[in-house]
């Protein structure tokens, strides 16, 4: 894996790693990997109320690169959404530059981060979502069930977003520091699993005194590697459940549009 260094002071990466109960998938190979070839990144683990022995775990990760790799633990279980919310609030008032967040179960490879983050070198780009698209010359390998629950859920979520984005749930993302970001950080999420789409909505509307972003700040970058692994916790009830979520979702962001465009 090769070095990638920015020449910006937004070059420092924390990437929140939620996980609850996942002791027995926890490997920390890749993520060591990741570490020793992007030097100015760190890791965020977020502990949300794990009842196995996930704390142990992280733990003895956390102890192989000390200066690099902290825990932040929550209790009680407040699921995927506030656990990724609260890990990139606390990465941010740490000042990292660049902050993301990506599954514990490594279905995207760490390295694919680099390539993620390449695209920040582009000055007007705020946030760059990994987006599993099965091109010619890729590995992604997904389910037939998720593929298609995908596609549904995607084309609700651009028509809520009044984006063509192709993928908004692939569990790697990044966002570079800023107020708009804080601002869509600042109140839990609506939705457990549909967060994604609530925090794009909220960057895209803007907030009190923060103006929204374009939607040319947000940039998709196919990833090359991308598996289902089994022991997902998100199982398509979690996906039907998710896809009930959007209405609410959908409220939400038109609301927050006619706000901005009053303001």
């Amino acid at each position: 894996m090769t070095t990638l260094l920015m020449d910006s002071a937004a070059s420092s990466l924390t990437v929140v790693i939620p996980c609850y109960n996942e002791a027995d998938r926890l490997n920390e190979a890749p993520l060591l990997a990741f570490l020793d070839g992007c030097l100015a990144a760190s890791l965020l683990f977020v502990d949300d109320g794990s009842t196995d022995a996930t704390a142990d775990r992280l733990a003895a990760i956390a102890a192989a690169r000390p200066a690099r790799i902290d825990v932040l633990s929550l209790r009680p279980n407040g699921g995927k959404a506030e656990a990724v919310r609260r890990g990139m609030q606390t990465a941010l008032g740490r000042g990292a530059g660049l902050v993301g967040y990506l599954d514990a179960d490594l279905s995207t490879p760490p390295g694919e981060l680099l390539r993620l983050r390449a695209a920040f070198e582009r000055p007007a780009i705020e946030a760059v979502l990994g987006s599993r698209v099965a091109l010619l010359g890729t590995d992604i390998e997904r389910s037939a069930v998720r593929h298609y629950l995908g596609r549904v859920f995607a084309t609700v979520a651009a028509a809520i977003l009044h984006a063509r984005v192709y993928d908004t749930q692939c569990g790697a993302k990044l966002f570079r520091a800023s107020p708009a970001l804080q601002a869509a950080l600042a109140t839990p999420f609506l939705s457990r699993w549909a967060f994604d789409v609530e925090l794009l909505g909220r960057l895209l509307t803007g907030g009190e005194g923060v103006p929204a972003l374009p939607i040319t700040a947000v940039m998709e970058v196919p990833l090359t590697t991308w598996h289902d692994v089994k022991g997902s916790k998100l199982s398509p009830v979690a996906m039907a459940r998710s896809l009930a979520d959007l209405g609410r979702i959908g409220v939400d962001v038109a609301g927050r549009r006619r706000r901005s465009r009053s303001r």
